[in-house]
């Protein structure tokens, strides 16, 4: 019986790790949905004379597209498991990506950007859900683990762009991010996944409990303060370093690829190194690094200089994100699908208004003077970091 048990266990673990390996590749496209389109803007800029205010809806309608998504998904991985929800993402953002490669005009742009976002939003969702039931015992480690993936993708294509624009154009750099979706289709076909955590029925009683939660609703607006700082730096950097320090194209990428792998740094560290330190003081360090980056960097003139403080950005922001869906994870283990679903489509609402604001804001100032909403968010996040550990962890810590 115990040869039995301990052949058991392993064939569990042999399977987590693959699943988690496949979580990880869906993570890995996931970071280049998220930074494809703050890669492209400036190419956007130039071929189609977009105004900011255009850029900005592009964002805003990519994000609504991502909030569609995120309201349903976790009902419906709880009920029926995540095998074909993750499949149908990875197969529409491949092709999301195939459209945003041969769109020649603003309204094929934006058709690709609202798909990529339905369906982006799907293996977000879907996989972070999935990696926190299946690693109970160290959550916040597994999520930020998965979040280097996310590091990875998000890198992937400003790097390519700076090393390959010139030769080779953006189409080409588009269709490997459609070849790369290929990759957690493919092994989310192979693998066997876990049954569905409520295969007859999804009770009411429950969703409102869930939705009644003060942990859950403090974590998310911690989520919908972050999200919004994501989506606005990773959308709006390379603009930044080519409005203020007349950074070319290539060179605005490589700056955006920096910052995205501070932020992958960062959270391959805590996965491996901080996992002692109560994830509430995590996430008010992050922000607090984070802000002091912002604020050099909108202040320095000089390019070095900011370049250092937009790296640093990347790392203060790395643990925030990951961190809190642990915590929100936790503290709702058997509707996890349902809460990470209400927590990241809030985190979602402010990543669709921050850069929408941002790009309202730089159309009449300057992009320096509108990257002052994302440090208000960071000041918001501290706050919140504060009321959710003093009013509802701190006796269970």
């Amino acid at each position: 019986m115990k040869s039995q048990n301990l052949e058991s266990t392993k064939e569990k673990k042999s399977l987590n790790n693959a699943l988690t390996t496949a979580c990880s590749a869906g993570m890995f496209v996931f970071g280049i949905v998220m930074a494809i389109l703050g890669a492209i803007l400036p190419e956007l800029f130039k071929t189609l004379q977009l105004r900011r205010v255009d850029a900005g809806n592009l964002f805003f309608f990519m994000n609504l597209s991502m909030l569609l998504t995120t309201l349903f998904f976790g009902p419906v991985v709880d009920r029926f498991g995540f095998r074909i929800f993750l499949l149908l993402s990875s197969l529409v953002v491949g092709l999301s990506f195939t459209g945003l490669a041969f769109s020649s005009s603003y309204s094929g742009i934006l058709i690709s950007v609202i798909f990529l976002g339905l369906a982006g939003a799907g293996l977000n969702g879907g996989t972070n859900a999935l990696v926190n039931d299946i690693h109970p015992e160290n959550r916040a480690a597994a999520l930020n683990f998965l979040g280097i993936f996310f590091g990875f993708g998000a890198l992937l294509i400003p790097l390519l762009i700076g090393a390959l624009l010139r030769l080779a154009g953006i189409k080409p750099i588009i269709l490997v991010a459609a070849v790369f979706s290929l990759l957690p289709f493919i092994l989310f076909l192979l693998l066997d996944f876990p049954q569905p955590k409520q295969p007859q029925s999804f009770p009411l009683k429950d969703l409102k409990k869930i939705a009644g939660s003060g942990v859950l609703w403090l974590g998310a607006f911690i989520l919908f303060f972050q999200s919004g700082n994501e989506f606005s730096v990773g959308g709006w950097l390379s603009s930044f370093f080519q409005e203020k320090f007349n950074l070319g194209g290539s060179g605005s990428a490589l700056v955006l690829s920096g910052y995205w792998l501070l932020l992958m740094v960062g959270r391959l560290s805590f996965s491996k190194f901080l996992t002692g330190i109560k994830r509430e003081k995590v996430i008010i360090g992050g922000a607090f690094l984070s802000f002091l980056a912002l604020l050099g960097m909108i202040f320095v003139t000089e390019k070095i200089p900011a370049i250092f403080f937009a790296l640093f950005l990347g790392l203060g922001f790395s643990v925030i994100y990951p961190t809190t869906l642990s915590i929100i994870g936790e503290n709702f283990s058997n509707y996890s699908g349902t809460a990470f679903s209400l927590a990241i489509g809030t985190g979602l609402v402010g990543g669709m208004l921050s850069p929408w604001l941002i790009g309202q804001a730089s159309q009449h100032y300057s992009l320096s003077q509108a990257l002052f909403i994302p440090a208000f968010n960071l000041l918001m996040i501290m706050g919140l970091s504060s009321w959710l550990y003093f009013k509802f962890l701190k006796k269970a810590n």
